[in-house]
C-alpha cells in the first residue's frame, strides 16, 4: 500500500496527525482508471467534511489527487481509501475551524469471491451510522466475535429488533417477488444506490424485524467491493439467495464506470 497527502508522498508527520480518531473516508475500486458511483462517493466524502469539520471540501481538487496517485503508482486498477482529517485538529477545542488533509491510500484491486456466507446476528447499532467515519474498532470485532461463532460476518440489529447493516456492507431481502431494503439508522452504501437506481420496480424500503425474517427466502450483501449470497442468517436458510445475487450483479454490470481523470 502506498500513501499520498494532500496529492504528495505521505510522511510520518501526515501519518502522526492520522492518529487521532476524528475523520471519515471512503473506499472504492479502480479498474482502467475509472469508479462506478464516484459521484456518490465523492458526495460522502463532502457531506462529511461538512459535518465533522464544519468546512467545505473541494470534491475536484479530491478527484485529482486520487488520479494523481494512481499516476504516480503506475496503475489503472486500484483499490483506494480516501481519508478526510486534520493535522490542526485539536480535541481540546473541537470547535476551532482546521484545514482538512486528504489521505489517499493505494492497494491492489480486490476481485470479490462469489462465495456464499453465514450471518450471526448481534445486538449493536454504530455512533453516528449515517457517516463512514473512522470509529470502526467495534465493527472489526463484531466481525472477529462472528468467526469464532462459526458464522462468516457480523448483522446487526438495533434496540428495537430492527434489522440496520453489516459490519462493512448492507443488505437486501426477497420476499417473493419483492426486494426489500431494510430501513434502519445505517450507512447507506454507494452500491446499495446504485443497485436501488437500476433495479426497478418490485422494491421496498421498510423496517425488518428480525423476528419476521423467517418470511424472506433470499438475500445479498453488497459494498464498493461487489455483491454476494447471504446463505444464512443465524438458523435461517436462505436458498433464493444465489438467483437474487446473481440478478443484482447484472444490474451493476449496466453502471457506467466514471472515469477519474478530469
Amino acid at each position: 500500500m502506498k500513501l499520498y497527502c494532500n496529492g504528495l508522498p505521505a510522511s510520518a508527520g501526515d501519518l502522526a496527525g492520522a492518529l487521532t480518531n476524528y475523520g471519515h473516508f471512503t473506499s472504492l475500486q479502480v479498474r482502467d482508471g475509472a469508479v462506478q458511483g464516484l459521484d456518490l462517493h465523492l458526495q460522502r466524502l463532502q457531506q462529511g467534511t461538512h459535518e465533522l469539520f464544519g468546512t467545505a471540501l473541494d470534491t475536484a481538487q479530491v478527484q485529482a489527487w486520487m488520479w494523481h496517485a494512481l499516476q504516480a503508482e503506475g496503475v489503472r486498477d486500484a483499490s483506494l481509501r480516501v481519508t478526510v482529517y486534520s493535522h490542526a485538529f485539536d480535541f481540546r477545542r473541537p470547535l476551532q475551524p482546521v484545514p482538512v488533509d486528504v489521505l489517499v491510500a493505494v492497494a491492489a484491486p480486490v476481485t470479490l469471491p462469489a462465495v456464499s456466507r453465514c450471518l450471526r446476528t448481534v445486538r449493536y447499532q454504530r455512533d453516528l451510522p449515517h457517516l463512514k467515519h473512522v470509529g470502526t474498532f467495534p465493527l472489526f470485532e463484531h466481525r472477529r466475535a462472528a468467526l469464532q461463532a462459526g458464522a462468516d460476518d457480523a448483522l446487526f440489529v438495533g434496540e428495537d429488533g430492527a434489522i440496520s447493516e453489516g459490519t462493512t456492507w448492507n443488505i437486501a431481502l426477497v420476499a417473493g417477488e419483492t426486494l426489500v431494503w431494510p430501513q434502519a439508522p445505517a450507512l447507506r452504501g454507494t452500491q446499495e444506490r446504485l443497485l436501488q437506481a437500476g433495479w426497478g420496480a418490485g422494491q421496498q424500503v421498510r423496517p425488518v424485524a428480525l423476528a419476521a425474517l423467517a418470511g424472506f427466502t433470499g438475500a445479498f450483501a453488497c459494498n464498493a467491493v461487489g455483491v454476494w449470497p447471504i446463505a444464512r442468517i443465524d438458523a435461517l436458510a436462505l436458498p433464493d439467495s444465489e438467483a437474487l445475487c446473481a440478478r443484482a450483479r447484472a444490474v451493476l454490470a449496466s453502471v457506467p464506470w466514471q472515469p477519474l481523470a478530469g
